[in-house]
């Protein structure tokens, strides 16, 4: 049996933090390891407590959620870290463009508040394993805002091969594996074999950054 996902729930609201988390702890394969009131205490008990999944409310007294977003996924924090942490902002406005901001700091997407507990628990799975928790169109609407005119692509990007750039396309355009591998006729395992050394060329963390780093340098719809 599989270990249970460890969630860590940030929120300046102690209703709402009790509230979340009955609703985690009464889903299979998942549990909340902490809580945290503020972005401060958020990034220290990421530290000590290891989650997989942190649940950030994006607006906080001492640190908000975009400045706790941006320190836990600060290079050389993340560095020692053995596995990976996953990020969703908790907002109370869609396309929020704070939650932008923490998407482009590392965050896997966003939920609202009024969320239901089927989505919240579906939103936990899904970046865990390392995808993100809105829909495609919405993260693009959020990044065309924080993005100026495209740039000479880096020599990362440079350094992927033909099929990788077919297969980053489409990753920058939201579509699974399944619909990659329809796409550019490859098996859904070669996909992923491409997917990982896509992340390793561009130094990426997940699927969602892909869509960040295209967003960043122009290269959405090459």
């Amino acid at each position: 049996m599989s270990e249970p996902i460890r969630v860590l729930l940030v929120d300046d609201q102690e209703l709402f933090r009790e509230g979340v988390r009955v609703i985690v702890n009464a889903q299979e394969g998942m549990t909340i390891v902490g809580t945290a009131a503020d972005g401060v205490e958020a990034v220290r008990l990421v530290d000590e407590l290891v989650p997989d999944v942190v649940l950030m409310d994006i607006r906080m007294p001492e640190m908000d959620g975009v400045e706790a977003t941006r320190q836990i996924f600060l290079p050389d924090r993340a560095a020692r870290r053995e596995r990976p942490v996953r990020v969703v902002v908790l907002t109370t406005f869609n396309l929020d463009d704070r939650a932008a901001a923490a998407i482009r700091y590392g965050a896997s997407g966003f939920l609202l508040k009024g969320t239901t507990p089927v989505m919240l628990r579906d939103a936990i799975r899904t970046v865990h394993a390392g995808n993100a928790v809105l829909a495609p169109a919405d993260l693009s609407t959020l990044l065309d805002s924080q993005f100026q005119a495209a740039v000479t692509p880096p020599s990362s990007y440079l350094s992927l091969t033909d099929k990788e750039r077919e297969v980053f396309a489409a990753v920058a355009k939201g579509l699974s594996n399944q619909e990659i591998a329809g796409q550019v006729f490859l098996s859904e395992s070669t996909v992923k074999t491409h997917v990982g050394a896509i992340l390793r060329k561009l130094g990426l963390r997940d699927r969602v950054q892909i869509v960040v780093f295209a967003h960043e340098h122009g290269l959405v719809g090459i």
